[in-house]
Formats: structure tokens, sequence, C-alpha cells
């Protein structure tokens, strides 16, 4: 059985990464690039851990709203949000393991680097296909297929990576329209080995 990571124990020093942080920017610019960003827009950001995709997001748009299973991760979210002035934030904890759903209606759902750790993706693509408004947008940044050497533990993953091809009949069964996926960044690390490689990154959009 696959382990849950304990993502609160690295909450206070999740930002001290320039990989994470960089990675985040870039993400965030194919965002920006793929989908119509409007001042209006109420955003929902899954799997938001402590904010580095949203933060980049939040000047662009009405509100966003984190989302994450980690409490640990949600404090600094919040303190930073406190810290900012982000009073067009909130966040708050969800356990799809618990049989907990997501709430609320949004314009664009996105999330990065979050699907691989979720096991059953039809029913997380599902959730976010039902809390979009009518027209709305869902961007996903994750993973291209790879051998298992991205994490230098398993624990809490559960996708090792995506085919691309599978993940956009997936949205399209599901329900949603004009998708299309391409290269959003790629990460530049070392593997558990100690040898340094190269990981593509995609993000596949679609509308409601």
């Amino acid at each position: 059985m696959t382990k849950v990571r304990d993502f609160d124990k690295d909450a206070q020093s999740w930002d001290d990464s320039p990989l994470r942080t960089n990675l985040a920017k870039e993400v965030a610019a194919a965002i920006m690039r793929q989908v119509g960003l409007k001042e209006g827009m109420d955003v929902l950001d899954f799997g938001c851990g402590t904010g580095l995709l949203s933060f980049n997001i939040r000047p662009l748009v009405r509100s966003v709203t984190g989302v994450d299973t980690s409490k640990g991760m949600l404090d600094v979210f919040l303190a930073k949000a406190r810290q900012h002035g982000g009073g067009n934030m909130k966040a708050y904890l969800l356990d799809l393991t618990l049989n907990e759903r997501l709430s609320g209606s949004y314009h664009l759902v996105m999330s990065s680097m979050t699907l691989h750790h979720v096991k059953d993706t039809r029913m997380l693509v599902e959730q976010f296909y039902k809390v979009l408004e009518d027209g709305g947008h869902l961007a996903l940044a994750d993973l291209d297929v790879e051998d298992g050497r991205f994490h230098d533990s398993h624990d809490g993953v559960f996708h090792l990576g995506f085919d691309r091809v599978q993940l956009v009949r997936l949205l399209e069964v599901v329900g949603f329209r004009e998708v299309s996926c391409s290269k959003a960044t790629q990460i530049c690390k070392a593997d558990a080995e100690g040898q340094e490689r190269v990981f593509s990154v995609f993000l596949i959009t679609g509308r409601k």
C-alpha cells in the first residue's frame, strides 16, 4: 500500500527551494498564455501547498481559493496572504480519501504537480468539472511519463507521470471541450543516484 507523504513537516521550508519557486512562475506563465485571465475571475488552486502558484496568479484575477490536504501548508499559505495583503485569497482543507468533495463555483480550476498524488484521477477531474462555471477553464500541470526517478521517495505517489494522449481523452470523456496539451516547462534535478536529469512538465487545458 502506498504511504502518504507528510507534507506538514516540509511546509515551513517549502518556499526555500529555487526549483519550486521557478516551477511555479513557469507554470503560471504557461497558464497565462493558454487561458485568458481576467480581473473578474474566481480561481481554485487544487493542491495549492504554500501558494507558490496562487500568488503568481492572484494579481490578475478577482479571487484565489487554495485547497490542500496539508494543514501545515495551508497555515503558511494563509500567513503569506495576511502578510502581503491577500484579501482576495482564502483556503480550506480537503481530504479526498475521506470522501470529501470540492465546493464553490469557479471560472478557472488549476493545479500544478498534484495530479500524480491522486489515485483516482477520473474522480478528481469529474469534481473539477462540477465546480467550474459554464465556459470555465481547467489547467493542469504535471510530469510527462517518467521512470520513477523524479521522487526520492514514492510515498503518496500513485502515477509516474502521465501519458498526454490518455489524459486528453480522459478530459474529453468527462465533458471538457477545446482540450489541448503542450509543454509548460522542464525540471532539471538530480535523481536518487545523484545523476542530473531533465523531467518534462506539460500543461493540459480544457473548457466546460
